[in-house]
């Protein structure tokens, strides 16, 4: 039964893949295009220091590290889980009910929907911003280090994913909360890709620590570069991203499952 599923899936990425790729000239316009967000991250953050050497304690080296690590975080994230937030409009036009029929999970099905095959060069950017990051910095290497290095985007992807996911969900009671679900995906991005010390401490407190942002990047990038949290918190909360984006998707599988059971078929 895995097997038949497996090969199920398959056929609905190669369909997918084959879809987008016959349309060369498209598909390349495309792909440059998505890259832009992730570039534009990186030159707001070349701006802001071209005024002051110094932002929230950073330095423009430090603060590349942070931008670096939410870059390939997010990145990743919209490779795999961003055309989730299409949900609304399989909600609004009763093409849902199609994908619930099927004997397959209605989530891997939505993800592979629309392959978007288009956002992998924002994939290789981002993780090439992080690579110049961590070339720029003076890190002292330990074990401990190096697999922070390679766990931080990869538990940053499964954060984000995850509130992709549950922002989507919400088109099950609201079909148009887009715009909120975008101030928590986008908008979480955008957060993540400063040193969260410049931010007010309400505003802090509320994204950085109750939603768990903070862990994304700015937390981790502390504990590459060996540095005490001027906010405070110990030196061992840089390496608890893992467990944080753990927590993110067992609460976003969990509202996913509550979201499914409350959606009713349009008929159609």
């Amino acid at each position: 039964m895995a097997e038949g599923n497996l090969r199920a899936y398959a056929a609905l990425a190669g369909a997918q893949a084959r879809s987008v790729f016959s349309y060369r000239a498209s598909f390349v316009v495309e792909m440059v295009a998505n890259m832009g967000a992730t570039v534009l991250d990186v030159l707001a953050v070349l701006v802001l220091f071209r005024a002051t050497p110094i932002v929230g304690g950073f330095t423009l080296a430090e603060a590349a590290l942070t931008v670096g690590l939410s870059s390939a975080a997010f990145a990743f994230a919209d490779f795999l889980v961003g055309n989730v937030d299409r949900l609304k409009t399989y909600v609004r036009a009763g093409t849902l009910d199609a994908v619930l029929v099927r004997p397959l999970g209605a989530l891997p099905q939505l993800l592979l929907m629309d392959l978007p095959i288009r956002k992998l060069l924002r994939v290789v950017f981002g993780v090439a911003v992080l690579a110049v990051a961590i070339g720029a910095n003076d890190i002292h290497w330990t074990p401990a280090r190096v697999v922070l290095v390679v766990i931080t985007p990869l538990a940053g992807s499964l954060f984000f994913g995850s509130i992709f996911v549950v922002s989507a969900t919400l088109a099950f009671w609201w079909v148009d909360s887009g715009e909120i679900g975008s101030a928590f995906t986008y908008g979480g991005r955008d957060f993540t890709a400063y040193p969260i010390t410049v931010y007010g401490e309400w505003f802090r407190n509320l994204f950085a620590y109750a939603m768990g942002f903070a862990f994304v990047a700015y937390q981790p990038a502390l504990a590459l570069l060996g540095r005490t949290d001027p906010l405070g918190l110990p030196s061992w909360a840089g390496f608890v991203s893992p467990l944080v984006a753990l927590v993110a998707a067992c609460l976003a599988a969990a509202v996913w499952r509550v979201g499914i059971r409350h959606y009713r078929s349009t008929g159609s």
